[in-house]
């Protein structure tokens, strides 16, 4: 599991599959920054992971401000499914 900054927005809301640098992830859950006093596009800060990680993220079983951290640009983003159920 590790959190992911994507700099612009390709599209995708929780429960989405992305592919980035060769790894297809789940996005668990997604935080959008800089509507209002930001950078000049919006950035999503999305906790990722495979989905045997989701049943850890969904009891918080793990600690956020200890998980590695990725920046990738939207662009760079394959998107496989845009958002979905998390009933993985």
């Amino acid at each position: 599991m590790k959190r992911l900054i994507i700099h612009g927005d390709p599209g995708i809301r929780k429960g989405a599959i992305i592919d980035y640098a060769g790894e297809e992830v789940v996005c668990f859950g997604i935080n959008r920054n800089g509507e209002w006093h930001g950078p000049e596009e919006v950035q999503l800060w999305c906790t990722v992971g495979t989905e045997d990680e989701y049943g850890d993220y969904e009891k918080r079983n793990y600690t956020p401000h200890f998980l590695d951290v990725d920046r990738v640009d939207a662009d760079a983003v394959d998107v496989v499914r845009a958002k979905g159920d998390l009933a993985v």
